[in-house]
Order: C-alpha cells, then sequence, then structure tokens
C-alpha cells in the first residue's frame, strides 16, 4: 500500500462521517437553496454553478479530514493531539495545519523486548529498561553506530564488533 493509503487509514472513522455529513448538507444547501435565489449565481452556467458546489464539498472535505488526520497523528506520535486539533481548526488559512506539519514530533521506536513506544532518542525503554540504542560507557547519552566518538562528553567509543556473516 502506498504512504497515502496507510496516511489515510490513520483518518478516525468519526472524521469522515463528520466531514461527509457537513460537505453534504452545505452542498445541499448551495444547490437549492441559494443557487435559485440569489441573482449573481443565476447567471451562472450549471457547470459554474456544478463546480461552485462541488468544489466547496471538496475543500470542506479536505479541510475536516487534514484535522482528523492531526488529531490521529499527533495521538500515534504522543504529542498534545487535542491542543494540535484545535489549532488546526482555529487557526485561520489553514496555518494551523501547516504549523503541525512543520514542528511535528518524529515517530516513537518500539523497545525490542516489550513493544512499548518510546519516543526517538531515548537511550533505554521507560517501560523494561532494555536498550533502545548504543550508549556512550562515559557519559551514558544515546550514541549512533558508526560514531567514533561521543558527541556530548568528546570520549572515544569503542569500536564496533564485526559481526559474523
Amino acid at each position: 500500500m502506498s504512504r497515502f493509503g496507510e496516511a489515510l487509514r490513520i483518518i478516525p472513522r468519526t472524521a469522515w462521517i463528520v466531514g461527509i455529513a457537513s460537505c453534504s448538507v452545505v452542498s445541499t444547501l448551495l444547490l437549492f437553496v441559494v443557487a435559485p435565489t440569489d441573482p449573481q449565481m443565476s447567471r451562472l452556467p450549471v457547470a459554474g454553478r456544478a463546480a461552485l458546489v462541488y468544489g466547496t464539498f471538496l475543500i470542506l472535505l479536505a479541510w475536516v479530514l487534514l484535522i482528523g488526520y492531526v488529531y490521529a497523528d499527533g495521538k500515534r506520535r504522543g504529542m498534545r493531539y487535542v491542543m494540535w486539533t484545535w489549532l488546526a481548526m482555529l487557526v485561520p488559512n489553514a496555518i494551523g495545519i501547516i504549523l503541525y506539519f512543520a514542528l511535528r514530533d518524529p515517530l516513537p521506536k518500539l523497545c525490542p523486548h516489550c513493544a512499548t513506544p518510546a519516543r526517538v532518542g531515548f537511550v533505554f525503554c521507560p517501560t523494561c529498561g532494555t536498550a533502545m540504542q548504543p550508549a556512550c560507557p562515559n557519559c551514558g547519552r544515546g550514541v549512533e553506530s558508526g560514531w567514533s566518538h561521543c558527541p556530548h562528553c568528546g570520549m572515544k567509543l569503542p569500536s564496533p564488533t564485526p559481526r559474523a556473516a
């Protein structure tokens, strides 16, 4: 499955229901109430009225689904998802949604022992204490496997042992 398909599966069912219901109501009101009575709308050709109605439908649906995605993705990443959802809804011009995508935390890593999600950068699992990544023997902070020195204390790291093939 594509990444876009996976992202669509994250959106809660409630967001889909609210989005489709609100879009249907708005489209129906535009098409049957506003369009026949408004003099500006009556001058538009039928294709123009349909484009206005269904364009509004699609924009509103995309906005509701993006807010649902912010809610579910923020929850999945262990962020303050309620705060980000409110920001996405209330900050105008979709700036709240853009800020979410610019400032969101990375996905947590799963502990290899107990499968508890832990934030990226944690050296040890907060639940069971299993090592999540290599640690500096001097300061205990996390290091990458290819580094020769600890970036925090400067100590030379032991060279990794070659794995048997």
